[in-house]
């Protein structure tokens, strides 16, 4: 078994050897991330990223759309890795009844190549070269999974515990714990119980705003769901003697580890130069100073599996990558008036300040906006009252057209995270709403993708270096 594993290491490294020398000396690779938490809008920004570089008519700030001579769609290299389908998710958003895709759910891939024509003095005397794009959109849920692999089943028993009894959503499964003896002999129906019940928990957290919401795959299970491997729950410290329940959710939680999470990194996300994560940070203002205090840690947590810095040409010969630029985003732009575009993008700076001071030491270069990867907004004004107000108006989740006013975000980012560090339970000076708005109808003109808002900024900070 030693060997084989021996074997299978080397046979990796041979490999990502052969596969950094191609790519450094033939056709550079950009591996670029996508995550972000439940409901930020990861498959809509990849759709709308794709096709907005495929027609970039709409794409005044990506520098290198000038020197692109064509752009395509191949297979990705991985065919083990699901194909992101993005001819499906295209046909939603643009459909005469247009409709938002299907969410993120596992890991997948698509491959965007680029034939680039040189610029500069010497680019009369270049040949045009080929760049590859590929993309690996991931749930942001499983990233926080790496946060896992440095503590034991106490550790994070604790840490788990500890943030269910700071939430209302977790009264109902710390009653059933309650009730349970970790130290009685382990009975399978009794830890489906506790499984089930923390499970609950974590969704109902999850939908009341709350970020940090781990394992992930019990949010996501995928084809795992129902296995031993997902069937625990954190326990209060205590004793575990052998054939306990206790002993066996540590056992089942480090094979959490050693089977979930760790072919997660090795696999997919160690491979990645690039990231971006998006943030629903209006979904969180909205939620109130607990669910953005929980965002702020979770954005520093991210970036601690990111391994940000860079990377020397040698190291990159041999297949060594680290995450060389971080892109924070906050999405859904287009919900507000883009008056108050600057307000939530020092909101986000600020979020991710902690995250951000980390990777700038460590030599990532990082950068914080906010975005909307596709427009189902349009812009009015109205007088109220004798006041003028900024409004969107779209088209409801009901089919209904509205027009909107969410409230006015501060001009201090610390009006918002003060309140959330101390722990308030609510706004004091203000009442941020949210409404879902259903996709626009759109009519493209030959050239363009969907409409966005600085989309094409995002893709120049992400790869318009490497193009």
């Amino acid at each position: 078994m030693i060997i084989g594993d021996m074997a299978d290491r080397i046979f990796r490294g041979v490999e990502s050897v052969q596969e950094g020398v191609n790519e450094a000396l033939f056709e550079p690779v950009i591996r670029l991330g996508v995550t972000g938490l439940s409901r930020a809008g990861k498959t809509v920004f990849i759709t709308s990223l794709v096709a907005n570089l495929l027609d970039r008519g709409r794409m005044p700030q990506f520098s290198p759309a000038t020197a692109i001579t064509a752009a395509y769609l191949q297979p990705q290299p991985d065919d083990t890795v699901p194909r992101f389908d993005y001819e499906a998710h295209l046909a939603a958003i643009t459909a005469r009844e247009p409709h938002w895709p299907d969410s993120t759910r596992a890991v997948s891939e698509l491959r965007l190549s680029f034939r680039v024509r040189p610029t500069g003095l010497l680019g009369a005397l270049r040949s045009t070269r080929t760049v590859h794009l590929d993309i690996v959109d991931y749930p942001g849920e499983w990233l926080l999974d790496l946060g896992m692999m440095d503590k034991s089943f106490a550790e994070w028993s604790a840490e788990a515990l500890d943030a269910a009894r700071r939430r209302a959503e977790g009264a109902a499964f710390l009653a059933t714990l309650a009730g349970a003896d970790p130290a009685a002999k382990h009975e399978e129906p009794a830890a489906k119980t506790l499984a089930q019940g923390f499970t609950a928990y974590l969704q109902a957290a999850r939908a009341s705003g709350y970020s940090d919401c781990t394992p992930g795959r019990f949010l996501l299970p995928g084809e795992m769901e129902g296995s031993p491997v997902l069937t625990f729950a954190p326990l209060p410290e205590g004793r575990a003697p052998r054939g306990s329940l206790a002993r066996e959710f540590e056992r089942r939680f480090d094979a959490y580890k050693r089977e979930v999470v760790r072919p997660f990194f090795r696999d997919h996300f160690a491979r990645i130069d690039r990231q971006v994560v998006l943030v629903d940070a209006l979904g969180a203002i909205h939620a109130g100073p607990k669910a953005v205090e929980d965002l702020r840690r979770t954005m520093s947590d991210i970036l601690g599996a990111f391994r940000p810095g860079r990377v020397g040409r040698l190291l990159s010969l041999l297949g060594q990558h680290k995450v060389e630029r971080i892109l924070f985003a906050a999405t859904k732009a287009d919900h507000i008036h883009h008056s108050q575009h600057g307000r939530l993008t020092a909101i986000m700076e600020a979020l991710v300040r902690d995250a951000r001071d980390r990777a700038d030491f460590a030599g990532a270069k990082t950068s914080a906006m906010s975005l909307a990867a596709l427009r189902a907004t349009v812009e009015e004004t109205r007088d109220h009252g004798g006041a003028t107000l900024d409004l969107v108006r779209g088209t409801t989740l009901e089919g209904k057209r509205a027009a909107f006013y969410p409230g006015e975000l501060p001009e201090d980012p610390a009006h918002i995270l003060s309140p959330a560090r101390k722990g308030a339970e609510s706004w004091l000076d203000g009442d941020y709403e949210v409404m879902r708005f259903a996709p626009a109808p759109l009519t493209l003109r030959p050239g363009e993708g969907p409409p966005h808002i600085r989309l094409d900024r995002a893709a120049e900070f992400l790869i318009g270096d490497k193009l």
